[in-house]
């Protein structure tokens, strides 16, 4: 199958299988969100929502963070994985919110990697959720899936992301960084993939790979 008929028919899959596609992050503002994916990295949305809300109580606005020490915050995210690196990440990241954009989350991708802890995939996915911006987060997830399906080649995580851009429509591209996210969240999963439970199976490259009968 070429690969446009395959973004195609995945789109297609998706848009009635999965009319709701959002982030299972809890929050309530953009500044909440930026904190609630910094601490999400190597860590599940379910433990991060279990200890956000002490910690969005805590820092209602980057100004609250800016101004807290260290120790104060690591103590509030310490069964969280990379405390202390996310501690000293969080506190820069407000800091840098108020210093240089006026305690307001930016929009573009760029501006936000900016910030202390944020990457691509952190600046995409704010980008994405809070603004609608046309671009796709590619995580362990989406990078797995794709590969899979045979949405993308690459090898990583950069050249994913430039084929999931080039293969779906830039309005679709933030519904569909969450359908992949939540596919392989729940069904393509790492170990034992639930196949059998797939409604993309049938166009999945490597389900049909291991399943062609000679």
């Amino acid at each position: 199958m070429e690969r446009k008929e395959l973004y195609r028919k995945v789109t297609e899959w998706f848009s009635a299988n999965m009319e709701i596609a959002e982030t299972e992050l809890h929050y309530d503002s953009p500044f909440h969100l930026l904190i609630a994916v910094i601490l999400s990295a190597q860590c599940t949305d379910k433990r991060v929502n279990m200890h956000t809300p002490l910690i969005f109580g805590r820092f209602p606005a980057p100004e609250d963070l800016a101004a807290a020490s260290f120790e104060e915050v690591d103590e509030l995210i310490k069964s969280i994985s990379f405390p202390n690196n996310k501690a000293r990440h969080l506190i820069g990241m407000a800091q840098k919110l108020v210093s240089d954009f006026g305690s307001e989350v930016p929009s573009e991708p760029d501006l936000l990697e900016t910030l202390p802890g944020v990457g691509r995939k952190t600046a995409n996915v704010i980008a994405s959720v809070i603004y609608d911006k046309p671009v796709i987060a590619v995580d362990t997830h989406v990078f797995r899936v794709s590969r899979r399906m045979g949405l993308s080649d690459g090898s990583n995580v950069e050249a994913v992301e430039r084929d999931l851009t080039a293969g779906f429509a830039p309005e679709l591209r933030p519904k569909a960084h969450h359908w992949l996210i939540l596919h392989g969240r729940y069904v393509c999963t790492a170990r034992k993939p639930k196949c059998q439970e797939c409604g993309l199976c049938e166009f999945c490259r490597e389900y049909i790979l291991n399943n062609v009968k000679i």
